[in-house]
């Protein structure tokens, strides 16, 4: 069964940090892009950081310096440190594995069913 589980979410004063895991079965992990994303009320879902097969990141510009995306193959887990927390980061975090084949054209693309993330100011 193919699944992503995010954990680590919480409610946390602005300036403190939080862990954000999100373990994936049923796929073969260490092929898979794996990002997180966020949406907050109202908004529309962003990318916050993703993460490529070969280990490359790149980030949002709202969260370079704060946040640090990493992954565990061997635990087929992908993480979000996220420190210096700010109101404006509150929302639900998402985790998503991705993976395109060029011939046959064709895209995997999963979603975790999301953590919610609050800071209070």
């Amino acid at each position: 069964q193919v699944q992503l589980v995010e954990s680590g979410g919480g409610l946390v004063q602005a300036g403190g940090s939080l862990r954000l895991s999100c373990a994936a079965s049923g796929i073969i992990f260490n092929i898979y892009d794996m990002g997180w994303y966020r949406q907050a009320p109202g908004k529309q879902r962003e990318l916050v950081a993703i993460i490529t097969s070969g280990g490359s990141t790149n980030y949002a510009d709202s969260v370079k310096g704060r946040f640090t995306i990493s992954r565990d193959n061997a635990k087929k887990t992908v993480y979000l440190q996220m420190n210096s927390l700010k109101p404006e980061d509150t929302a639900v975090y998402y985790c998503n594995a991705k993976r395109q084949i060029v011939v046959p054209p064709r895209e995997y693309d999963l979603w975790g069913q999301g953590t919610q993330v609050t800071v209070s100011s």
